[in-house]
């Protein structure tokens, strides 16, 4: 199940997106946001480009992005990547970089 919301909508400072997928490559493509990202990695692998570097994240990982820093990532498998990815904004702004 994945799903979204923005904070403005609830009262809050922040968003989050709830990712929960099987699909092997799935992810977005290179991005970047005026404002830090946070994955916490619930279950499952990803490999995630954050500026130069890749990284894999697995179950019990947190990653963060900075402000402004490209970042896109791909589902490894097996089984079901499940993440919460937390946007330090009430609303959500995405520059699509590819």
């Amino acid at each position: 199940m994945s799903g979204n919301f923005e904070g403005r909508d609830v009262g809050s400072g922040i968003s989050v997106i709830r990712e929960s997928t099987d699909v092997v490559g799935s992810g977005p493509r290179l991005h970047r946001h005026p404002y830090a990202e946070t994955f916490v990695i619930i279950r499952g692998r990803a490999r995630f480009t954050i500026g130069d570097t890749e990284r894999d994240g697995g179950a019990g990982d947190v990653l963060v992005v900075p402000a402004g820093v490209a970042h896109k990532f791909a589902v490894l498998g097996p089984g079901v990547y499940e993440a919460v990815h937390i946007h330090e904004s009430d609303h959500f702004i995405t520059e699509w970089l590819e």
